[in-house]
């Protein structure tokens, strides 16, 4: 058995500068599957995405699909890749494995509620409003930094990340706080700001709207007093006032305490984000 790639058609290259390309699995000459890889325009050139591998059902647990991925690693080598993702939904337990298998680490999970009809009270002493336009301006001062931290701190390149932050801010917010569909909201104890939240309205790609929580924190000096799980019920408030009944939201895998809290107000994994070095 002698398992190759081949190109199934020519590279394809987007205005921003993006190549992506699809490839056969071949065995002895033969197509069994396909592979398709891109570089990732949310992080620059030098990051490439394995984004679609597929057997078919007669060939597979024979090792094709790990010498695909491998060669189409190869290829992202080639064009200039250090780093390469994947996404692995929740239910495909196969394609989770064979990125461990092929060392890849997870950095991070996509999680969704449904929301209840009602949302939880705050607790008592702490309320919820929009944020004004100064707080908006602090806020904004230091996000993209902020959040390209965020990424270098989980292994991914300074240049990505800061890139990865900046083209985010940019097309999520080209009108800052006036901008449609964003919610920016700050929560409040004995009159002093604790924490913010801000929720955005987005669409799932069959369609069906949902709110988003992009960015939530508790200032440091007020951490500890279960803020955090307040910020995240306001953020139901804020999804249902929109006319939302779906709350979704990113969290790194290595904040654990983020996680754990996710997990314990009812939100589900939808996929898994992994990546390795090339």
């Amino acid at each position: 058995m002698t398992t190759t790639i081949r190109p199934a058609g020519p590279v394809q290259q987007g205005a921003d500068g993006a190549r992506a390309r699809t490839y056969d699995v071949c065995d002895n000459g033969r197509q069994v599957g396909t592979v398709g890889i891109s570089t990732d325009p949310a992080f620059g050139a030098s990051a490439g995405v394995l984004h679609s591998l597929g057997i078919e059902e007669a060939h597979r647990r024979r090792g094709r699909g790990t010498i695909a991925a491998l060669a189409a690693e190869e290829v992202l080598r080639g064009w200039g890749c250090t780093q390469v993702r994947l996404v692995a939904p929740a239910d495909n337990h196969a394609a989770r494995t064979l990125a461990t298998v092929l060392g890849y680490t997870e950095r991070s999970r996509n999680m969704l509620k449904t929301l209840p009809g009602t949302a939880p009270a705050l607790p008592a002493g702490l309320t919820g409003r929009p944020m004004t336009e100064q707080e908006y301006a602090e806020w904004a001062a230091t996000c993209v930094e902020t959040y390209a931290q965020e990424w270098t701190e989980r292994g991914v390149p300074e240049e990505q990340a800061r890139l990865k932050s900046e083209n985010d801010h940019a097309a999520n917010l080209p009108d800052g706080l006036a901008t449609p569909g964003m919610y920016f909201h700050v929560l409040v104890h004995d009159g002093a700001v604790v924490g913010y939240v801000w929720v955005a309205r987005r669409e799932t790609p069959d369609g069906e709207e949902l709110g988003y929580v992009f960015d939530i924190e508790v200032r440091e000096q007020h951490r500890g007093h279960g803020y955090g799980r307040a910020l995240m019920h306001l953020a139901e408030h804020i999804t249902l006032g929109a006319g939302l009944g779906l709350l979704g939201l990113h969290v790194f895998t290595s904040n654990t305490p983020a996680l754990r809290l996710y997990e314990s107000l009812g939100y589900e994994v939808t996929q898994y984000n992994l990546a390795k070095a090339l």
